[in-house]
């Protein structure tokens, strides 16, 4: 009897120095006991734990319809890149004929599952880190699938550009660099950024991924329109409802058809490549101009593997001030830094920048940087029958007296502008009652010195009433003024000089005028004569 005596005592001082403990109460109706320090005094809770909780009321039993299974975190580590996404599912699922049409597509050709999925190895765990980071569903990350099969060199017809497709205008706003020497929609890290971002954006604008998605596709002001549309018209407003193109029709039951081979791919009949979760690439720092042939000699990478990972960089050369960070894989990036460091055998990059200086042909500009015109084209991208704007950035070779890399403001504003060649021709138009050479040159668009040039006149010359006026008019222009004033027309003979197109004169009275050879002009300037 004592015993239980005691015993008794013993719960009414515990259940005593219980109710002593300060409490706050919660946002439920329940207290939270203040944690205190051994000496009585309150503070915060060990770091990564919870304050306790306790029981505000009377306590009751727990009956049977309450006893059962809660949900257990788990704390193994994911096993793959595939189970860490599953574990991130937080997008509503879609349902419905599309979904399951789009999943037939994908399960009846397993040679372009694996190619998709072998493909994004390189670049899927810095997305789903990032999607982590941000809080976002980790379906985002199978997005590229959809967009450019995981090919960040994927352009489209409309001009949308790498695994993102990013549009010009929309990369721009989104801060992806686009000049001569890179392209940012194209880059690993910065297009997966700017993504990120896009997405984020449209879900604060719409409140919902697929309408967030829908606006990815079609643009955030179509899908608004379409909203406003619709509740206008009394309808509802979710993804399924809204009127759209086709493609957006498709484009969430695509993402969702993805989703559910990944979440479940023995259903499918479908293999997924093993994808280790660890990072694939590490960022390194270039601190000078480098070849794009030795980086990937430097780190002991295939070309193929190192464009892989640097699609942004499409030129033979990468710029420090333009490009401070390359990708290479995990391993070899050690090797990179040791092998540049004790690179001695020679330059590092032999393609350098020219800033053209005045407007000119490609033949010009060829001869000027000491490379063939064929080369020249090739390297960067100049079309036919276009001349080179001033002011343009071309890539050249590195001469060996050139030692200092591209400044950073050339690296970061790079850029090739072109002008159509213009094709000039002789001919002669009748000059009116007091007609003046700055009358006749400002009628047909022509500077008054060239005019007075033409005719070995002073520009402020008047001509004769009918006095025949040599005029270098393009084509077109030529061949209405010569039917304006009655003259005869030229023939146009092609003929080849200094690597450029010269254009021959002929008349009935050729041989007695100054009959001549035109070449395309750069600027606008005086075509360059040749006598017969």
């Amino acid at each position: 009897m004592k015993s239980i005596l005691a015993a008794c005592l013993a719960g009414t001082l515990f259940l005593a120095g219980c109710a002593s403990t300060t409490s706050t109460p919660s946002a439920d109706g329940t207290s939270l006991a203040s944690n205190t320090t051994p000496g009585g005094t309150a503070g915060a809770p060990p770091r990564g734990t919870a304050a306790p909780v306790y029981p505000g009321g009377p306590l009751s039993p727990i009956t049977a319809g309450d006893a059962r299974s809660q949900g257990v975190i788990q704390t193994a580590p994911p096993a793959d890149m595939w189970d860490r996404i599953r574990r991130g599912f937080k997008m509503p699922d879609l349902e419905g004929d599309l979904v399951r049409d789009r999943e037939q597509w994908y399960a009846t050709r397993p040679d372009y599952i694996q190619r998709m999925t072998e493909r994004s190895n390189k670049y899927i765990f810095h997305i789903v880190e990032e999607l982590e980071r941000r809080n976002m569903p980790t379906e985002l990350a199978l997005l590229p699938y959809i967009e450019s099969a995981f090919n960040p060199q994927a352009v489209s017809s409309a001009r949308a550009a790498g695994m993102w497709q990013f549009m010009p205008a929309t990369g721009t706003y989104f801060d992806l660099k686009q000049n001569v020497f890179r392209d940012d929609r194209r880059d690993v890290i910065a297009s997966t950024r700017a993504a990120l971002d896009y997405l984020q954006k449209l879900h604060g604008m719409f409140g919902d991924w697929h309408l967030a998605l829908a606006a990815y596709n079609w643009g955030e002001g179509s899908v608004g329109r379409a909203i406003a549309k619709n509740k206008r018209a009394g309808l509802p407003t979710a993804y399924t409802d809204l009127s759209m193109p086709a493609e957006t029709r498709l484009y969430v039951p695509k993402l969702q058809a993805v989703k559910n081979i990944v979440a479940n791919p023995q259903v499918f009949n479908a293999e997924l490549p093993l994808i280790a979760n660890h990072p694939y690439f590490q960022t390194v720092t270039l601190t000078r101009d480098l070849d794009v042939a030795l980086a990937a000699k430097l780190a002991d990478v295939r070309i193929e593997d190192f464009r892989a990972l640097n699609p942004a960089a499409h030129k033979p050369v990468l710029l420090a001030a333009g490009t401070p960070q390359i990708l290479l894989p995990w391993d070899n990036a050690a090797v990179f830094q040791r092998n540049f460091d004790a690179y001695t055998q020679g330059q590092y990059a032999s393609w350098t920048a020219w800033t053209v200086p005045n407007t000119m042909t490609v033949a010009d500009a060829a001869q000027r940087s000491g490379m063939s015109e064929a080369d020249l084209r090739a390297i960067n991208n100049v079309p036919p029958r276009m001349l080179i704007k001033a002011g343009s950035t071309l890539i050249v070779p590195r001469g060996a007296r050139v030692q200092e890399d591209v400044v950073a403001l050339v690296a970061d504003t790079g850029h090739l502008s072109f002008q159509p060649e213009i094709v000039t021709r002789r001919t002669t138009v009748k000059a009116g009652r007091r007609d003046s050479v700055a009358a006749i040159a400002n009628r047909y668009r022509v500077s008054a010195a060239n005019v007075a040039e033409w005719n070995d006149v002073k520009v402020g010359h008047t001509f004769a009433r009918g006095a025949s006026v040599v005029m270098f008019l393009p084509v077109r222009a030529a061949r209405a003024a010569s039917v304006g004033s009655g003259a005869q027309r030229s023939s146009v003979v092609k003929a080849k000089r200094g690597g450029g197109v010269v254009r021959v004169s002929a008349g009935k009275s050729a041989s007695k005028s100054k009959a001549s050879a035109v070449t395309r002009a750069p600027r606008g300037g005086t075509p360059a004569k040749k006598k017969r």
